[in-house]
């Protein structure tokens, strides 16, 4: 064990010098560009992936449950239904982002990329 931990310690120390933990530009310059606008934008496209891999994932679960449901007619109907919402769940998802970028093309706002006017005083 001592051997490991010695083994351990000494790449530990030998990689120390390698590694630049260092942020480059520190902390200020990749935060200077972030709006309101950017901000709404990143997480209605985070809250879509999210959306889209929780019922996938519900989709194969659907799937494992039918293979394991043996021929149980509860069992595979329940498997079906849990199938049939995840693919409307997945609908839903991909519907909401192709109207939002259809409402985006009609009225010139991408709304995946917000950008919110400032008021301008005179």
């Amino acid at each position: 064990m001592k051997k490991i931990k010695n083994l351990g310690l000494a790449v530990l120390a030998a990689t120390e010098q390698q590694i630049n933990l260092k942020p480059e530009g520190g902390l200020a310059g990749s935060v200077s560009g972030l709006t309101i606008g950017g901000i709404i934008a990143g997480l209605l496209k985070l809250a879509l992936v999210i959306a889209a891999i929780v019922f996938f994932f519900i989709l194969v679960i659907g799937g494992i449950r039918w293979i394991i449901s043996g021929g149980d007619k509860g069992q595979t109907e329940q498997a079906r239904a849990q199938i049939t919402a995840a693919l409307v769940g997945l609908v839903i998802v991909f519907a909401a982002w192709a109207i939002a970028g259809l409402i985006g093309t009609f009225f010139n706002v991408n709304i995946f990329n917000l950008e919110i006017p400032k008021a301008t005083g005179n």
